[in-house]
């Protein structure tokens, strides 16, 4: 007979702290940076940057001695080995796009925090990089939902830290409501997913929700479609994209290139754990309901960034925070056509959403750089940028290749084409011709701004504007941010197989 000693101790598990190293190393330097703040004086106060550039380049080696896929912890220890937290291929790739993201947004504000309270962001910062690491990671639904909301809320305090900024504190408002709805729809459709099944991990999810009594079918159906809303706002899917322009607007730059990358990322990590992990015996309602969403997400984000203004203030951001859209709805693609295979092959989504990083991450460094000459970040304002930034011109250039899909961005072209056969492998074609439709249309803002920074600058009278006055000594972490994203995405379309392997295997 087992006594209650005995019965005890079989409750007790040891945690893999290698395992969970990544997520736990951002966190503990965001309570280092924190700390340190109060004692650190403001003259030194840019060592607290440095501190976090150093933390977060940390937790991405971290995920080095993990490269297998085939670790996990906090798993049950009666009946089902289910576990809540798994560093399979999945994780460790989306918890490496992340990092990566937010250690660029770093090199970004280092030089761009000067009117900001500095331990303040750096705290709120690697915060969101920690529950955006842990959330790839997650697999019960309980961890999913805290580690999103890890992610989300420094997010809104960084949207707004700009002091004395209306623009801003507008941004961080409408931000902040609008993904407190999705959350609170989001958890009530966990609930009623928990009240159907009895169960949060996503791996028994999977095969209880085939074994629902049919008294309980449709409060299961509900409790699937309002999880899926919430996710759908992270990811800024059409119709929920409506906090995008004005957010990235708002926000100081470096926010703005954080959420377009790893707030993306987060969003997409979650919505493809729900639907293909855990909601598969669903796959014929969530895989129609993503098809659209793809069809109109990508239609909404390209027929607004046409209409944007090139005179218009912050026209080149927000342009950026439209294309976010449109690339988003491309990412959807292969979530839906996964549906329709009846396998968990969402590669292509995982290759496409590395191009985007990198060279999306990469715009917005070249935009910063501008934007210290031209503070009201005009798509004119790039006219003619080779003529004195030659290099800057030359990797913006690219960068906008590789997002509309043409060469020399071969990365951006090839990552484009998995999708896009992911999309006929699974039968929607009239899906791929809506895609196909709409990089067409992309095509002519991306080139319109390429050909921007190639043209001359003299007056339609042939008079030569006034000269402008000297450029400013670029900060060394704003030039390695773009240097790093070029040299990447330059060594990407070099050996595009790099990213593009994923799109073949299966990563769960």
């Amino acid at each position: 007979m087992t006594t209650a000693a005995e019965s005890t101790t079989s409750l007790v598990q040891s945690v893999d702290w290698l395992a969970i190293a990544p997520p736990v190393t951002v966190a503990v330097v965001a309570v280092a940076v924190l700390v340190a703040d109060l004692f650190v004086p403001e003259a030194r106060k840019p060592l607290l940057g440095y501190g976090s550039v150093a933390g977060l380049a940390a937790a991405l080696a971290l995920i080095v001695p993990l490269h297998e896929g085939d670790r996990a912890t906090f798993c049950l220890t009666t009946g089902s080995r289910a576990c809540s937290y798994t560093a399979d291929h999945f994780a460790l790739v989306v918890q490496a796009l992340v990092l990566g993201g937010a250690l660029l947004t770093a090199l970004l504000s280092l030089g761009d925090t000067r009117r900001l309270p500095a331990g303040e962001f750096w705290f709120l910062l690697l915060s969101s990089a920690a529950g955006a690491a842990l959330l790839p990671a997650s697999r019960d639904l309980a961890t999913l939902v805290v580690a999103l909301e890890v992610a989300s809320l420094p997010a809104f305090a960084l949207v707004g830290i700009k002091r004395g900024s209306r623009r801003s504190s507008e941004a961080a408002l409408k931000f902040f409501l609008s993904s407190v709805v999705a959350t609170a729809v989001m958890l009530l459709g966990v609930s009623f997913v928990y009240a159907a099944t009895g169960t949060l991990h996503l791996t028994e999810l999977a095969g209880r929700l085939d074994e629902v009594p049919g008294q309980l079918s449709t409060l299961a159906g509900a409790g699937v479609a309002l999880t899926l809303v919430g996710f759908a706002f992270k990811t800024a899917a059409a119709p929920f994209h409506f906090w995008v322009p004005d957010t990235y607007v708002g926000a100081p730059l470096p926010i703005a290139a954080y959420l377009s990358v790893v707030g993306k990322a987060v969003g997409f990590s979650g919505l493809i754990l729900v639907t293909v992990v855990a909601f598969p015996a669903y796959a014929d309602v969530w895989g129609p309901a993503l098809a659209v969403l793809a069809a109109l997400t990508m239609t909404v984000g390209n027929v607004a960034a046409l209409r944007q203004s090139a005179t218009r203030a912050r026209s080149a951001v927000r342009l950026l925070a439209w294309s976010s859209v449109a690339q988003a709805g491309y990412l959807l693609v292969p979530i839906a056509a996964a549906a329709y295979a009846g396998d968990r092959k969402i590669g292509s989504t995982v290759a496409y959403a590395l191009m985007y990083a990198v060279v999306n991450l990469g715009a917005f460094a070249v935009a910063a750089l501008v934007a210290r000459t031209h503070p009201g970040n005009r798509v004119a304002d790039y006219r003619n940028l080779y003529a004195t930034r030659p290099l800057a011109a030359l990797a913006m250039g690219f960068f906008l290749l590789c997002l509309a899909g043409l060469p020399p961005g071969i990365i951006g072209l090839f990552a484009k084409v998995t999708v896009f056969s992911a999309a006929v492998d699974a039968g929607l074609g009239w899906l791929a011709v809506v895609m196909a439709v709409n990089v067409v249309v992309a095509l002519y803002y991306y080139l319109q701004w390429t050909a921007a920074l190639f043209r001359g600058t003299a007056a339609q009278d042939g008079t030569e504007r006034p000269q402008a006055p000297a450029r400013p000594r670029t900060p060394a972490p704003l030039t390695a941010a773009i240097a790093l994203t070029a040299v990447a995405g330059i060594a990407l379309s070099g050996a595009p197989q790099t990213v593009l392997r994923f799109a073949a295997v299966n990563l769960f």
